[in-house]
């Protein structure tokens, strides 16, 4: 079983870019499928928890949240405890697969994961943001930027809550791809490629 974890800045490519090789690799992909199975054992909405997931309003958690991972007085933390737990049963499958996001790579950081980190320059996000806007985009350019960067700041927060460390450090993943003059059905190949060297190197070494 291998797994690979992509964490991603908003409007890089990294949800494309684990689609591709995953269909590339054959390995299960998961991303939205998380969010659909944590309303399900709720009995909620699934954008309702996808939007609440995605706020990431952690900042009344305290600090000690990372070490016991159990709910907390904190708003809707039983839904990031419900989001490891759907997580980690992904981990205990057996199966080969690909995450997006959800700071998977911490919580299956037992099963050593192939953790790659996906960014991109701002005018690149931003333009790849407005060619995939349902409604063609009525955002500015500005508009767009400060939503990335609002929504960059919360996953960093979150990342710091879970497991303690920097969102983006990269000392963190074992790969960051720059996807700024990339077309992603471009590049998924030769991460595809990568990563599968990556796991045969480090069957060799055990």
């Amino acid at each position: 079983m291998n797994i690979l974890t992509i964490s991603r800045e908003f409007g890089s490519g990294g949800r494309e870019l684990g689609k591709r090789m995953a269909d590339l690799l054959g390995w299960d992909y998961y991303d939205r499928e998380i969010i659909d199975a944590v309303a399900a054992e709720k009995g909620m909405d699934a954008n309702y928890v996808n939007a609440v997931l995605e706020r990431h309003e952690w900042w009344a958690v305290p600090i000690t949240f990372r070490r016991s991972f159990t709910v907390s007085t904190a708003p809707n933390t039983d839904l990031l405890v419900k989001e490891k737990e759907v997580i980690e049963r992904i981990g205990k499958s057996g199966r080969s697969c690909i995450l997006v996001g959800r700071n998977a790579d911490f919580f299956l950081r037992d099963y050593e994961p192939f953790r790659l980190f996906v960014c991109a320059e701002m005018e690149a996000k931003i333009r790849r943001c407005r060619e995939r806007a349902e409604d063609g985009s009525a955002l500015s350019d500005k508009e767009i930027e400060r939503q990335i960067r609002r929504i960059d700041r919360s996953r960093s927060a979150t990342r710091e809550l879970v497991a303690g460390n920097r969102w983006g450090e990269r000392n963190s993943y074992h790969l960051t791809v720059n996807t700024t003059d990339w077309e992603i059905r471009d590049l998924a190949p030769a991460v595809a490629d990568f990563t599968q060297k990556f796991f045969e190197r480090n069957s060799c070494a055990k």
